[in-house]
């Protein structure tokens, strides 16, 4: 159930971050990519609270993943970025935005 909750949600060409809305880490990886001129339909935030099991939900993403079970999880077209520090760091130095750029996001 929890695979079939996540792999049914990605899709190359397309942003999608797992998150709790009460998450503060999960708020904001939202905020910054809110701000971003995504091609409409694009960028998917998609809460994990709405599964029947939010944990087997978070051992799925990590078992995908390879890394922690935290949430926010973010997957940019075929890649992995990681959580909210990891997006952070990339705004940062404007390798979020070249990404998006390079998989045909923006605007």
């Amino acid at each position: 159930m929890a695979q079939q909750f996540v792999n049914s949600r990605l899709h190359p060409g397309m942003v999608f971050v797992f998150i709790k809305p009460t998450c503060p880490y999960c708020r904001e990886a939202q905020k910054i990519l809110c701000q971003l001129p995504f091609k409409q339909g694009l960028l998917e935030f998609v809460n994990i609270t709405a599964s029947n099991d939010i944990y087997a939900v978070q051992d799925y993403l990590q078992q995908l993943t390879e890394e922690a079970r935290t949430i926010a999880q973010v997957f940019m077209g075929n890649g992995y970025i990681n959580g909210c520090s990891h997006l952070i760091i990339m705004q940062e130095n404007g390798e979020l935005l070249k990404w998006l750029a390079d998989m045909g996001a923006l605007q």
